[in-house]
Parts: C-alpha cells; sequence; structure tokens
C-alpha cells in the first residue's frame, strides 16, 4: 500500500515534538454534563495552538464500563457515548491537523473489557471452547478446583487481590489488572490479527501514532508457571515473543507514516532498548526520569542513563514529568521524598506547594531543553497539584484494590479549571464534574494566567515557542559547581539548573532567553531555579 495523503508532511515531526496528553474525561466538559468529552477538546483547540504543542495523545476513547479509566474496551471502533460519536473523533482529529496537531490515540492491547463481545462470547461458550481460547481461561489447582491456577500478583500496586476470578462452571480466568480487564491470549492469531486491524481502522481516520498500554505483559508463558519458583525468562514481562508482534505492527505503521509510543516499564536498558529498535517502536515512555527525585546527581544520572541507552539503537529519548498515573509534578516536588513510587502513595503526606512549584518551574525548563521530545500532562502547564479527593468520592480502582490504603490515581484526574468566575471553574457548565474540583481550583484557572507574564502558563507558552533554539544537536556537560546541571545544545543554547542552597554564578553567555524564576540582584540563578541562555 502506498503512504496515504494525510501522512505528515515532515516524517521525523515525533524525534523533537512536544505531545500534550488529553484524559478526555477532565479536559473540557461540552455538554455540561460533568463528563469532558470530545465536543470539548474541541472548543479547546486554539488554546492548543496557543500552547504551541505538536501533537495530542488521546487516553481511550473508547467504548468502555470505565472500571478502570476507559483502560477497559469494550469496543475500539466506536467512541464511549460519554464522550461522543466515531463522527466526532474524525472531525476532532482533522480539526487539529488543520490546527497544525497531530492526533495519537490509545490502544491497550494486553486485555479488554469484560463486556467486550469476545469476552462475553467466552463465557457463554463455556470450557473447552474456540471461544476460551482467545483468553487465558484454566481450571484450578485443589481437590475441587477452589484455588486459583497460579501465584501471580496484580499489576496495580498494593493490590493482595488474585488476578485470577472464577466462574460459575468452574473455570478461572486471568487478568492482570481488574476482574473486569480479563487478559487476551497473544499466541492466538485471532488476537493478532484484530489488532492490526484496529490499527488500519485509526490510521485510516488520520491518526498520526499510538500509544502502547502495558507494551512489555502481553505474552505469557503457557504454561502458566508459579512466579514463585523463578522461572526464566519471566511468565508475563519482556518475553522475546513481544517483538515479532511489535515487527508486524511497524510494518503497518510505515504504510501510513505513523509512530509508536510504548509504556515500557523494564529496569534493564539493554531489553529495554529492544524495543526501539529500527523496526520495532519508535519510541518508549522514560520512566527514569519521571520517577526521579529532585536531586542533581540522580538527574543527572538518569538523563546520562536515557540518552546512553538510545544511542544504539537511533532512537530519541522522551521525556515526562507527569501523566495520569502519577502524583501531579508540583505536589510532588513539595515533599520530603521527590520521588515517585506507586508503592509510597499515601493518604495526607505534607506538601510545601510553593517549594513544589518553583521545582516544577525549573523541571520544566530542564525537560524542555534535552534532546528527545517531550510529553505534557494536561494542567501541568497551569500548576495543577494533586487534589486529595475525598473517600467518598473516589472512583479509581486502586483504591479499591488496595483497602484504602492507596489514595489512587484520581489527584491529578480532577477536571481543569478554565475560567475563574464560572461554574465549576469553567469545566462544564451545568452538572458538577465526575470528579469535585478542591476549593482553590478557581485560582489556576486559564483566564487567570493567560495575560499574566509570570504564570506557569506563561512560561510553558514562552518556552516551547523558544524550544527550537536547542535544535537537534547532543547534550554537552559544562564544568558547573556542586548541585548545579549546566549544558550546551546546538548552535549555542544553553540550559542551567541550580539544586544547590547558594545562588549560582552563570556561565558566560551573550543573552538571557528565560529563566523559571528572577535572578538575584548579583544576576546568578537562586536555588531550584533555572535559565536558558545564548552562548
Amino acid at each position: 500500500m502506498g503512504q496515504p495523503s494525510h501522512a505528515p508532511k515532515d516524517p521525523d515531526w515525533w524525534r523533537s515534538a512536544v505531545i500534550y496528553q488529553v484524559y478526555v474525561r477532565s479536559f473540557a466538559d461540552g455538554d455540561g454534563d460533568g463528563t469532558g468529552d470530545l465536543a470539548g477538546v474541541r472548543s479547546r483547540l486554539p488554546y492548543l495552538a496557543g500552547l504551541g504543542v505538536d501533537a495530542l495523545w488521546f487516553t481511550p476513547w473508547y467504548l468502555s464500563p470505565m472500571k478502570d479509566g476507559g483502560y477497559d474496551v469494550a469496543d475500539y471502533r466506536s467512541i464511549d457515548p460519554a464522550f461522543g460519536t466515531l463522527a466526532e473523533a474524525e472531525k476532532l482529529i482533522a480539526e487539529a491537523r488543520e490546527a497544525g496537531i497531530r492526533t495519537i490515540v490509545d490502544i491497550v492491547p494486553n486485555h479488554v473489557s469484560d463486556q467486550h463481545p469476545w469476552f462475553r462470547a467466552a463465557l457463554a461458550a463455556g470450557p473447552g471452547s474456540p471461544e476460551r481460547e482467545l483468553f487465558h481461561f484454566r481450571p484450578g489447582r485443589g481437590a475441587h478446583g477452589e484455588l486459583p491456577p497460579n501465584d501471580w500478583p496484580s499489576q496495580f500496586a498494593g493490590s493482595t487481590e488474585p488476578v485470577w476470578t472464577r466462574v460459575p462452571d468452574g473455570e478461572w480466568y486471568l487478568h492482570l489488572f481488574t476482574p473486569e480487564q480479563p487478559d487476551l491470549n497473544w499466541a492466538h492469531p485471532a488476537v493478532r490479527q484484530e489488532h492490526e486491524d484496529v490499527l488500519r481502522f485509526w490510521f485510516e481516520r488520520g491518526v498520526a501514532g499510538v500509544r502502547i498500554d502495558s507494551a512489555a505483559l502481553l505474552a505469557k508463558d503457557p504454561d502458566l508457571p508459579d512466579l514463585a519458583a523463578r522461572p526464566e525468562p519471566h511468565p508475563f514481562l519482556d518475553r522475546d515473543e513481544l517483538h515479532d508482534v511489535y515487527r508486524s505492527w511497524r510494518r503497518i505503521a510505515d504504510e501510513y507514516g505513523a509512530v509508536f509510543v510504548g509504556e515500557v516499564w523494564l529496569p534493564d536498558p539493554e531489553r529495554f532498548a529492544r524495543y526501539l529498535r529500527p523496526d520495532e517502536l519508535h519510541t518508549a515512555f522514560n520512566f527514569s526520569f519521571l520517577t526521579c527525585p529532585w536531586d542533581p546527581a540522580r538527574l543527572r544520572a538518569s538523563i546520562d542513563t536515557t540518552l546512553a541507552e538510545h544511542a544504539p539503537v537511533g532512537a530519541p529519548a522522551t521525556w515526562v514529568l507527569c501523566n495520569h498515573d502519577v502524583t501531579r509534578t508540583v505536589t510532588r516536588y513539595g515533599r520530603e521524598d521527590t520521588a515517585f513510587d506507586f508503592a509510597a502513595k499515601a493518604f495526607g503526606t505534607p506538601t510545601d506547594l510553593a517549594l513544589g512549584t518553583r521545582r516544577a518551574r525549573a523541571a520544566a525548563l530542564l525537560s524542555l531543553a534535552l534532546p528527545g521530545a517531550v510529553y505534557l500532562y494536561q494542567g501541568e502547564e497551569l500548576g495543577l497539584p494533586e487534589a486529595e479527593i475525598p473517600a467518598d468520592r473516589i472512583q479509581d480502582p486502586m483504591y479499591f484494590r488496595s483497602q484504602g490504603a492507596d489514595p489512587g490515581r484520581d489527584g491529578c484526574r480532577v477536571p481543569l479549571p478554565w475560567a475563574a468566575g464560572r461554574p465549576y471553574a469553567g469545566f462544564g457548565s451545568r452538572e458538577e464534574p465526575w470528579l469535585p474540583q478542591p476549593a482553590d481550583w478557581p485560582s489556576y484557572a486559564v483566564d487567570r494566567q493567560e495575560h499574566d507574564p509570570h504564570s506557569m502558563l506563561s512560561l510553558y507558552r514562552r518556552a516551547i515557542a523558544l524550544r527550537p533554539v536547542f535544535g537537534d544537536g547532543p547534550l554537552t556537560w559544562l564544568p558547573a559547581p556542586d548541585g548545579v546541571l549546566a549544558f550546551s545544545r546546538g548552535d549555542g543554547a544553553l540550559c542551567v539548573v541550580n539544586l544547590a542552597p547558594a545562588p549560582a554564578g552563570l556561565p558566560a553567555h551573550s543573552r538571557l532567553l528565560l529563566s523559571s524564576g528572577p535572578l538575584d540582584d548579583a544576576g546568578r540563578l537562586p536555588q531550584d531555579t533555572a535559565a536558558w541562555l545564548r552562548a
């Protein structure tokens, strides 16, 4: 097949793009029912174009019972009615493209919803049926099959619940996440064919890329051995047969000039880089940087490691500070422990938001100056903190599966504030949003920030507009005092970040391009401040 007319004119746009993550349910409510929707996104395209982003990544917008925020997909070829229609999605893709913004959609290949037609047919068909071969159905252990088939742990942090659910006929089915998300059997050719067809379905509608959820979990050892037995290779993580799947996907993407970004959580840099070989995925999320504490040595090590593990395969790095699963940057950087770990999340953690905001501003300039692509989660450009959701309003299954110990991910998913004086801070007009907004949410509203030159929004707009000064050249570290990160890129563009207690002098330069906060009276960079310079 030849390259369609909607293929991007710049085939390498993704190597240095700024990609904005849209969590549709919380972005903007176009019909006033309390839930964000595609009409709301379409109405805010001028805002997104003004921010200067290159692409939008949409978390799942498909038909779903919403047992896990849309990551339980019932039909990949239809839009959930809460968000709109397929026709509206097609309009949104086209209108965004006219505004110079590409669209990336989310595919969740490890599992589907328990309401998906395949799984409903499998339940009805019974043991030994072809329908059940599309999933992982097994008899239980124990004298009467009353025990789960193996000891695999849940992929939800803090959860002690089994990953097997028993059905009335006595068999058990596998779900690495919630019981409403049965895992697919990727050894079955119909599963592979269906996902290849889904990719083509969205590429034909002008989608420029696909983000792959839980990309390293698809393949399972057919024997489903106990994890306690320490089998090698791992029975469900990073199995070699996955790479054949992604090679076949890459061939399809190349027909359309489309790109992939994988969610690949792996500690081994060499294993991680295998997913980024030239005939597999284009990019993968960089979780070492996202989880890294606000510490100069740790940040430099994360940057160096990231660039080193990407270099052998020629793939660009990705940089992200926050996403729909992770504590917001302003809050995380305002805590004693500035790293991120799902297992460490807890209610009532003390936070200094002024400190966190100062650091988040500096981190924004640091990440945007690094070589590669940057992902910006909605609301980060407004400096939104993590919200603490009342227990009776929490919806995230992480909270329930941890018996209430884990506050879950709802705190970073609170609907955005657009207009301070409007109902629900301008998110919608009629019904209360699906998650409650904190009382101070209007103070972060877009209309309060867009004309304030010192706001977080203004900083992001200026930084994204200036980012091309760094070009596509490599990063070269510069001599700097302890606690200071300084590097050059491109044609004489410098980035300096001071994490040390004392103010730091700036390297020789001809012009200050941008700083995350004011310099002191001596022209030095205060603690937790970053600057971009022209040499």
